[in-house]
């Protein structure tokens, strides 16, 4: 048996230096980007969140198992990973003592030979086997030959794996090989439990004992030199996940990658744009050595599976964006210019041409690594981040190029320029001048039936005072959501809740403008409405847009902003809970609700909205096939809302054909932005015939109010 232990460990030590290399190569070329200190210091400050995560989406693979046949196969090989760790403890101890005693009859101490471990050791290798079998099925129904865009894996590199199942295999089949044979030469540690592996012993005992005796030796070499070769193949391949999946978890934002935007930063401090310098400062991402270690460790950590490209709204409807080759088109760009990143500048000189014409390529451009339409097709609705199993933050990479296309190379498109100078010169994305945001309190209070006064804060909250409404430029100044921001204000006055709002002294939340990737405006607009919002001394507010929620609520305490904040839905249906509103009136009607992105996934603001309708005598509501956390954009998200959608069929035209699915008599939403989008899709259905008459959009406020109220349903 000596010969055996010098194979297996010449073996061993061969494809560890091979590993060894490749991990050292890797580690370099992710650190030779840009310092993010702020996910470490995170992580150490947060090490409790950060060992529930480990535990919820590694170990646990929550994830993964929202899609649950695929989710159920992925658990069981790696738990097949975990468990059979002791099969190969096992190996090298027989291989060793075989080479020591001449008798390879090694067991684990304590737990070697109880016969659980044998029993979880083989039923965790039978299942792999079988999890192997799901994942073949599932490869070739959604092969995308047969499925073009509409399958997953379009786009993925096919080819490794289909190499990593068959290595798998090679594993689970050499396992039971030299395990059978150990059981017939008396070797085998557990007396009973490992049932397959028995199995396997009963149909090699009539090859005879001489046969066994050669065949465990070769058995236990054909494992570990599988097991060697699989490694060697997984860190050079899509399955390094296997390794930089816990790291990638481990340096993420948490809850998730939604919500917030993280702040500019250069060489790891946050961007002062009072002092900043376009020649020494780093603006966003205009090479890839502008990438932070954490958009490596994304590179690294994409398995291909494709789940974020089957739920992408652009992908969906005809767009060149796939937000998993975004991370792959990357990935394969830093791979080839990796002798560029990692060598000095006298070094460079002497590279091939061939790499040095990539080193030079763009990131983004007509001729670049990703293609501007990819850019500016994304809605930042936050479908690839909240399906990701492996926690890749695709918004992070998007807003970081977009943020150098905008800020250093004036590239983006044409109409989104009108937006920023209305941001810059009248505080809101129209233009509109600032005394038109109090038109809507003048509406209500010169009502001939039922006025309402509401309350214009000039400098100070008035005493007692329970919220500030932030109203919001769209809720202000556009018709279809002014109906939302009554029907609110009605509400809250008939519940007895005591607020106010600033009228002409609110501006814009500034999220078109970060969305879009000019932080410089984002940054102007945000410190001014803080400061009135300081000022005024106010710290509970209630938005009825979810953009201005996501923004006052998660991005404004990056600069000293920190408020409680809710949405109105949220508040209504407490306040319906509590018995201070209360629907009367039926309204029999069949709604949809359609989930906006920046409450929904974004903001995880799923059941109040769906809480109100049901309190809503009459109601019937009937669920799009997406909805929740798979919900479908309607496309206005990203700053999209203020340009022309050009490519493929219209987002918001999609979202419209599913909720026609439905038959229903209203579609409902609680986002202004969504209501307009929704809108103009349903106005266009109805012209065409293809959607009732009768068809709108209305917010829930809209639908709680005239239940409340007494009145008949309302029309859009």
């Amino acid at each position: 048996m000596l010969w055996t232990a010098i194979v297996g460990l010449i073996g061993t030590l061969v494809a560890l230096a091979l590993v060894a290399r490749r991990v050292l190569f890797l580690y370099r070329l992710a650190m030779s980007g840009q310092p993010a200190p702020e996910r470490v210091a995170y992580a150490r400050r947060n090490a409790g969140a950060e060992l529930k995560a480990q535990l919820v989406e590694v170990f646990g693979q929550r994830k993964l198992l929202k899609w649950t046949p695929s989710g159920v196969a992925h658990f069981v090989v790696f738990w097949a990973f975990v468990i059979l760790a002791t099969v190969y403890l096992e190996a090298y101890g027989a291989l060793i003592q075989g080479a020591v005693t001449g008798t390879p009859d090694f067991h684990i101490p304590l737990v070697g030979t109880w016969p659980v471990l044998g029993f979880a050791q083989d039923l965790i290798a039978v299942a792999c086997v079988a999890g192997l079998a799901a994942f073949a099925v599932i490869r070739v129904q959604n092969a995308p030959r047969k499925l073009g865009r509409a399958s997953r894996f379009s786009g993925s590199h096919l080819g490794g794996a289909w190499l990593i199942l068959f290595m798998i295999f090679n594993v689970i089949w050499t396992l039971f090989l030299f395990r059978g044979a150990a059981i017939n030469t008396g070797n085998f540690p557990y007396d009973s439990g490992a049932f397959a592996s028995q199995g396997v012993a009963a149909l090699l005992r009539p090859l005879g004992e001489g046969a066994n005796e050669v065949l465990e030796p070769v058995g236990l070499l054909l494992h570990l030199g599988v097991m060697l070769v699989f490694l060697v193949i997984v860190v050079n391949s899509k399955h390094l996940h296997i390794f930089t999946a816990p790291l990638n978890v481990l340096f993420s934002r948490r809850p998730d990658g939604l919500g917030a935007v993280p702040q500019m930063r250069s060489n790891g401090e946050v961007l002062d744009f009072e002092e900043a310098d376009p020649d020494t400062d780093v603006f966003g991402r205009g090479t890839l050595q502008d990438t932070t270690f954490k958009g490596f460790l994304d590179f690294y950590t994409c398995t291909e599976c494709g789940r974020c490209q089957s739920q992408c709204p652009a992908w969906n409807t005809g767009k060149p964006l796939s937000p998993k080759m975004l991370i792959l088109d990357q990935r394969d760009h830093a791979f080839a210019i990796a002798p560029y990143l990692l060598a000095s500048e006298a070094e460079r000189e002497d590279l091939p041409q061939d790499v040095l014409a990539l080193a030079g390529k763009p990131l983004v451009g007509e001729q670049g690594v990703i293609h501007p339409d990819v850019l500016w097709s994304c809605t930042n609705c936050g479908a690839c981040v909240e399906q990701c199993p492996v926690d890749i933050e695709h918004i992070d990479h998007i807003i970081d190029m977009r943020r150098y296309q905008v800020m250093i190379e004036s590239s983006f498109p044409s109409e989104a320029g009108v937006m920023l100078k209305n941001l810059e010169n009248k505080g809101n994305p129209w233009g509109v001048p600032e005394v038109k945001r109090a038109e809507w309190i003048e509406e209500l209070a010169s009502r001939q039936v039922d006025p309402i006064e509401v309350t214009l804060i000039e400098d100070t909250v008035p005493d007692g005072m329970e919220y500030l409404f932030w109203v919001g430029c769209a809720g202000a100044l556009e018709d279809r959501a002014k109906k939302t921001t009554k029907a609110v204000a009605e509400l809250l006055h008939m519940a007895g809740v005591r607020y106010g709002v600033l009228g002409p002294m609110e501006a814009c939340t500034g999220d078109p403008a970060r969305r879009l990737g000019m932080e410089f405006v984002f940054d102007m607009l945000a410190r001014q409405n803080i400061e009135t919002l300081n000022e005024a001394g106010v710290t509970t507010i209630v938005a009825t847009c979810p953009h201005c929620f996501n923004t006052l609520a998660n991005e404004y305490p990056q600069l000293g902003g920190t408020y409680e904040v809710v949405h109105h839905t949220q508040l209504l249906a407490k306040l319906v809970e509590e018995g201070r509103l209360t629907p009367v009136t039926p309204i029999e009607e069949k709604i949809t609700y359609h989930d906006p992105c920046f409450l929904g996934r974004h903001n995880k603001v799923y059941t109040q909205p769906r809480d109100i309708m049901a309190k809503v005598p009459g109601v019937t509501t009937q669920e799009m096939h997406r909805c929740k956390d798979r919900g479908f954009c309607c496309g206005a998200g990203g700053a999209r809302m203020w340009m022309e959608e050009r490519i493929g069929k219209r987002i918001n035209t999609e979202r419209v054909d599913e909720a026609l699915t439905t038959d229903p008599d209203r579609v409902s939403t609680a986002c202004p932005f969504c209501l307009v989008m929704l809108g103009d899709a349903i106005n266009e259905k109805k012209n065409t015939g293809e959607a009732k008459p009768t068809l709108d959009v209305v917010d829930v406020a809209q639908l709680l109010v005239t239940s409340v109220k007494g009145e008949r349903a309302p029309t859009a």
